[in-house]
């Protein structure tokens, strides 16, 4: 049985948790299932950009842990981790087009994506508390860097739920858009990386990922200086460099 839906169109790859009967719940198998795709994503060259969305009314309700082994936790729990975990380590730039319920694990799936856009009828629900179960995978270092500790603490402590408008509001998602439009927007803000010459592409992420422990703007600039010397010299800046050169002043003639 497959547990996902793979679909590719202009270089966008749009994969959709597909066990609608459990709400897309992110079992062990469907984890392992993540992982493949996403290697196999990643080394065809058609692909730019991914968007993780759920088949159904559903993102993904949590995870499955009915299954773990009651003598090993950890390793149950850590082979859990691994799906979401998977897309977090992606080169390609990714999207999370979180349709209804983002629950607990599914909302770590949707947290972990470089992007994130909802639905009107998204629900942002960690409920880790109200099952009697401490937040894991980096929930709370995540949740906390994107949308600040009050918000964290309002969802993690005080049992808050946000519909898709109010995750907008708390910086949680980039964009709320009714339900209908949900994967054409993000498919669309998926095509604009895509789009883009792939190494570029792939060194603009992981600069963007290593500043987050960058403190100084010299820091910083030195970051970006390699990454941006090379792509200078690439062909799609050197056509860019060709056309301000040709349309730049002119030497006066004598």
């Amino acid at each position: 049985m497959s547990y996902l839906k793979t679909e590719i169109n202009d270089r966008v790859a749009v994969i959709a948790l597909s066990d609608p009967k459990r709400r897309n719940a992110m079992s062990i198998d469907m984890c392992a299932e993540v992982e493949e795709t996403f290697d196999s994503l990643e080394a065809d060259p058609d692909v730019g950009a991914i968007v993780v969305t759920g088949e159904g009314t559903s993102f993904c309700a949590g995870a499955d842990l009915s299954k773990l082994d009651d003598d090993d936790y950890r390793g149950g729990l850590l082979d859990i981790y691994a799906g979401f975990l998977r897309v977090g380590s992606s080169p390609l730039p990714t999207i999370a087009a979180v349709n209804g319920h983002a629950v607990g694990a599914g909302m770590n799936l949707a947290l972990i994506a470089d992007l994130r856009l909802a639905g009107e009828s998204a629900r942002f629900d960690a409920r880790f508390l109200q099952l009697g179960i401490h937040p894991g995978g980096g929930h709370t270092w995540m949740f906390r860097r994107i949308a600040g500790p009050q918000a964290t603490f309002a969802a993690d402590l005080f049992g808050e739920i946000m519909d898709g408008k109010e995750a907008e509001r708390a910086g949680l998602v980039w964009r709320c858009v009714p339900d209908d439009q949900l994967l054409d927007e993000a498919v669309k803000l998926a095509g604009r990386a895509a789009a883009g010459p792939p190494e570029l592409v792939r060194k603009i992420k992981a600069t963007i990922v290593d500043q987050a422990d960058i403190t100084t703007q010299v820091a910083a600039m030195e970051r970006e200086l390699d990454p941006q010397v090379w792509s200078i010299g690439e062909p799609m800046f050197q056509k860019t460099l060709a056309k301000l050169r040709s349309g730049g002043p002119k030497k006066p003639t004598r």
